[in-house]
């Protein structure tokens, strides 16, 4: 008997300890976990679409122009803030930004709190099948632009940067002028934008931008795209 209640005695301490220890140890776990999910959640909210569900430019009023320089700029005349954005139409990472935060962009400029001059470059020509790829794209966007369409350039814009459309880098094949007219088409280009681009008609006036746009963002400091 004795021994029995002595063994208790004994026992709760090394219970109550043994008990710290595995709350200590559970919280530790909780707290692991916890920043283990936490950091699952944040990388994969990270390419997550900003206002998913927005769509391209919307508002009628927003205007589409090209600059003297080649930049096209789309907004509301009195857009509180511009940028300035350079990408490539091969560039992988360009369809990152446009994934993750075109529609976003897009709301913003409807509102009229944001306006955006793209410059479109060119230096990725060397990795696309065709050897000019991103020099027809950029031409394409001028047509686009050069209608003053701006919902079209936007929605043409965003196909453009799709992963139904953009070629891959080193890829077997890319997109033709009848391919890119095609695409112009869908997202709501007149007709005489689509020939234009069918036509190749602002190719040169594109690859003579790209380099100014290539001087430029070279004068900032960065050194790829995409740049804003």
């Amino acid at each position: 008997m004795s021994s029995k209640k002595v063994k208790p005695v004994k026992a709760a301490p090394q219970a109550t300890s043994s008990r710290s220890t595995y709350i200590l140890g559970g919280l530790a776990v909780v707290v692991i976990a916890v920043v283990v999910i936490a950091g699952v959640l944040w990388s994969s909210n990270r390419s997550k679409p900003r206002n998913e569900g927005y769509g391209g430019v919307s508002n009628s009023a927003v205007q589409v122009t090209t600059d003297a320089d080649g930049g096209i700029l789309v907004g509301l005349p009195d857009a509180t803030t511009t940028i300035d954005l350079y990408e490539d139409p091969m560039c992988p990472y360009c369809a990152e930004l446009e994934h993750t935060n075109g529609q976003e962009m897009a709301q913003k400029i409807d509102e009229g709190s944001l306006a955006v001059r793209y410059h479109t470059l060119d230096f990725l020509n060397r990795l696309s099948a065709s050897g000019d790829y991103s020099s027809r794209a950029a031409g394409a966007l001028m047509c686009v632009a050069d209608s003053g369409d701006a919902i079209a350039f936007s929605a043409f814009h965003t196909a453009l940067f799709s992963s139904d459309n953009q070629p891959a880098e080193n890829g077997s094949s890319d997109l033709s002028n009848a391919d890119l007219a095609d695409l112009a088409r869908d997202a709501g280009a007149n007709d005489e934008a689509v020939t234009c681009i069918a036509d190749g008609a602002k190719v040169a006036d594109a690859t003579a931008a790209a380099q100014t746009g290539r001087e430029a963002l070279a004068a900032t400091g960065a050194a790829g795209t995409p740049a804003v």
